[in-house]
């Protein structure tokens, strides 16, 4: 997963490398990884997320119509993942304003 960086605050990663340009790369170990921490649901609050600068986790479950709980749960595992951040103010943020997801799947 690769990421253009926006401003990201004190420009410390908690997973990933920076690679030439500002770019942030999260690697997963197997693609079974890559599904169970960007499941369907997380992917779509990244969705909405992206370019929308800090906000609650509150209003994030508004804008995805979904419980703030269970909202609750996936951001902690964004955050965990590093692939959300908290913001300064509170709240919390996707600094990336594109994400380009890839892999290989390969004969045995």
């Amino acid at each position: 997963m690769t990421g253009s960086p926006r401003a990201c605050g004190d420009g410390r990663l908690r997973a990933g490398h920076r690679e030439g340009k500002g770019v942030l790369r999260i690697a997963f170990a197997t693609p079974e990884l890559l599904w169970k921490v960007l499941n369907a649901k997380r992917w779509e609050l990244l969705k909405v997320l992206c370019g929308a600068g800090p906000v609650s986790i509150r209003e994030a479950a508004r804008r995805v119509g979904r419980d703030v709980k269970a909202v609750h749960g996936d951001v902690t595992a964004l955050l965990n993942a590093g692939i959300l951040d908290r913001a300064e103010g509170g709240g919390i943020e996707f600094p990336f304003d594109a994400v380009k997801v890839e892999f290989v799947l390969q004969a045995a």
